[in-house]
């Protein structure tokens, strides 16, 4: 697995919320066929021992189609299974620290909502930055309001590639062209859909194509 800003073109991030009787493998994997770039496993609700078997079951399945495969906040458990990388939020464990931990040779993702938390998680280790929420979610109950002109802002302030995350979908992501992001993040636009291979491929041809030419 080698993880360039290319791996960050469509972020896909899970969420059982959406399973709809099938298995977490199941939909992960038919995102991956539609073309997700990058994985990460985001379970805020289970205990250590699913959240492992979980995390295998979509580690292998990243390797077999040799794209990143990242544990969200967690991380404990992406030491322990040796996952390729994590992501931590403003209030989670400090990226320095998580840093640290994993060593230097580990995929460091850090969320920022502001230029100084962008600059701060750069100079800390961080290999990419997670910008948002630039639209309205449902997702995630705490995130904060990112305007475009600060998404800008954020990508002009710092050498590693930003990607946007928070509400975005087939029908807004064009929005973001010439904001200077790698890529977008994205969950409910790729499970909960009824054709997650579809929409997963639709996602990548449109970030694409709005993002590759305006680095």
């Amino acid at each position: 697995m080698k993880f360039s800003k290319e791996s960050l073109r469509l972020y896909a991030v899970t969420d059982r919320t959406w399973l709809n009787g099938r298995t977490l493998r199941q939909v992960v994997s038919e995102a991956i066929s539609g073309g997700a770039t990058t994985v990460q496993i985001r379970e805020k609700n289970s205990d250590y021992g699913d959240f492992k078997f979980q995390a295998l079951e979509i580690q292998a399945l990243c390797k077999e189609n040799n794209i990143p495969f990242i544990v969200n906040d967690n991380v404990d458990l992406a030491l322990d299974i040796d996952a390729d990388g994590v992501h931590v939020g403003q209030s989670d464990m400090e990226a320095v620290k998580v840093r640290d931990l994993i060593g230097p040779d580990k995929i460091l993702g850090v969320s920022a909502s502001t230029v100084q938390e962008a600059i701060e998680a750069e100079r800390n280790g961080a290999d990419y930055i997670g910008a948002g929420a630039v639209f309205q979610t449902g997702s995630k109950s705490d995130a904060v309001n990112v305007t475009h002109d600060v998404l800008r802002e954020i990508c002009s302030a710092v050498k590693i590639p930003v990607i946007a995350i928070g509400g975005i979908n087939s029908g807004n992501i064009g929005e973001l062209k010439g904001s200077g992001i790698a890529g977008v993040a994205v969950i409910s636009a790729i499970f909960a859909s009824q054709d997650i291979e579809k929409s997963a491929r639709e996602l990548l041809e449109l970030s694409e194509k709005y993002f590759c030419n305006h680095d």
